[in-house]
């Protein structure tokens, strides 16, 4: 793992991980909704932000998993790193983050994650973290102006004031007709849904999909570009 064990995960203020999210997460938005933010340090800076809250879509998600208390489960809203880090650094990180909710908020017992396979990728290292693959979706969500703002809808739905100020959305406005209105056009691509259960005697709801599913669906991405599970080994 080399370089990787040096690294240190730690709490960090709201203010700090936002910024960093807004330089180096592909999307250069950050989520609200998120309330604890990790930093991960390697000799003495910042090179990556875990942020993690509540679900976007927690009425949806919250069944996932068997008996769920509202306040039991998160979402990895956001997840940044820098080129500085070396080879295996973004699982790690995960993997100590994991570790410290574990610690300090035991009632935690697990974790969702959505990978953008619409503008990003088909999620790598949620399958590098031990992550189970829930659910592939063609994108539903996503949408592309005709000035190349792109934005995602549940966005303007959770009330983003910046997010409508930037696309021109009317607070009130039915999102279709702002669709209409706008010429907002759906991105091709899919979602997909990754579960990492901490407490492990927790039962998922939903079927659990072999990895290869992806292919099969052809939603393989891998940073923006569309490329099968199988190209990459080759």
């Amino acid at each position: 793992m080399g370089r990787a064990k040096e690294i240190i995960v730690k709490v960090i203020p709201s203010k700090i991980a936002n910024e960093f999210v807004k330089k180096n997460h592909y999307s250069g938005k950050v989520a609200a909704i998120s309330s604890v933010h990790f930093g991960c340090f390697l000799d003495n800076a910042l090179h990556g932000v875990l942020s993690y809250g509540s679900s976007m879509q927690k009425s949806n998600c919250i069944n996932l998993v068997e008996k769920t208390g509202w306040n039991e489960f998160l979402e990895l809203n956001r997840m940044a790193f820098d080129e500085y880090l070396p080879k295996y650094s973004e699982s790690r990180c995960i993997a100590i983050s994991i570790m410290l909710l574990k610690k300090n908020a035991p009632h935690i017992k697990w974790i969702v994650s959505f990978a953008d396979g619409t503008q990003c990728g088909d999620g790598t290292i949620y399958r590098a973290s031990g992550f189970l693959l829930t659910g592939i979706n063609k994108n539903s969500t996503i949408y592309k102006l005709p000035n190349g703002k792109i934005f995602a809808d549940v966005g303007l739905r959770a009330s983003s004031n910046l997010l409508k100020k930037e696309v021109g959305y009317f607070t009130g406005e039915k999102f279709s007709t702002f669709k209409n209105r706008s010429g907002a056009e759906k991105l091709k691509g899919n979602q997909l849904r990754y579960i990492y259960l901490i407490d492990k005697t927790c039962k998922i709801t939903v079927p659990i999909l072999p990895f290869s599913k992806i292919d099969e669906m052809g939603a393989g991405m891998y940073k923006g570009k569309k490329i099968t599970l199988a190209e990459r080994k080759e």
